[in-house]
């Protein structure tokens, strides 16, 4: 049960009954579950997204998203990563040119880099835990996120670079790889931002 100041609330038959101190109802939400358990939710925690939840909740919340997101973004550099390093010990890595090895340097620092944002929220969190510092482990971990992910965009696009200039062409890998970092653009940049800028118009 939420503590509501002023609320004083006894067990009876399974159910609740307010014995004394109640505020208005029509600012608290009852709720009797199958053990009779009453939860009141002050309407004054309920959120600008209308989930009712305190401010400690929120922030759990927060972060467990941005974790999930940061698995997904993890393993793909990962996989990524692994594959740039296996290049340099095969045979035919002689073969490059000097623009292609350059390249390929640069791919692989793009992914150390990703990975290096990306990994450093767990760091964090083990640093500062109990330290009543999850406001700031959110905010900085979103921008963490938001640095490992843009690297990683980075990374894919370099390797394919890499990779159709070696089998293709140069030209042609110019050409891809700029089509893609649009497409890649549009996806994970300017589409969430429009969407964002419509609802904003839609709030106002």
């Amino acid at each position: 049960m939420v503590p509501v100041p002023g609320l004083v609330a006894e067990e009876r038959m399974r159910g609740w009954t307010i014995t004394a101190g109640t505020p208005p109802l029509e600012h608290h939400r009852w709720t009797t579950t199958d053990e009779g358990t009453a939860i009141v939710a002050d309407a004054n925690r309920t959120g600008a997204d209308g989930r009712d939840e305190s401010e400690a909740d929120r922030l759990d919340r927060n972060y467990s998203e941005l974790l999930q997101e940061l698995r997904v973004a993890e393993t793909g550099v990962q996989i990524l990563f692994a594959f740039m390093l296996s290049i340099a010990f095969q045979q035919r890595f002689q073969t490059l040119d000097d623009l292609q090895r350059t390249i390929y340097v640069i791919t692989l620092l793009f992914c150390t880099v990703s990975i290096a944002l990306l990994v450093a929220p767990v760091a964090f969190h083990r640093l500062v835990f109990r330290h009543g510092l999850k406001d700031e482990l959110v905010r900085i971990t979103n921008a963490l996120a938001l640095g490992g992910t843009s690297f990683l965009l980075l990374a894919v696009l370099s390797g394919v670079l890499l990779i159709l200039d070696y089998v293709v062409g140069r030209t042609f890998a110019a050409v891809v790889t700029g089509v893609l970092a649009v497409f890649f653009v549009s996806l994970w940049l300017v589409l969430p931002l429009s969407r964002l800028r419509a609802e904003q118009k839609r709030a106002d």
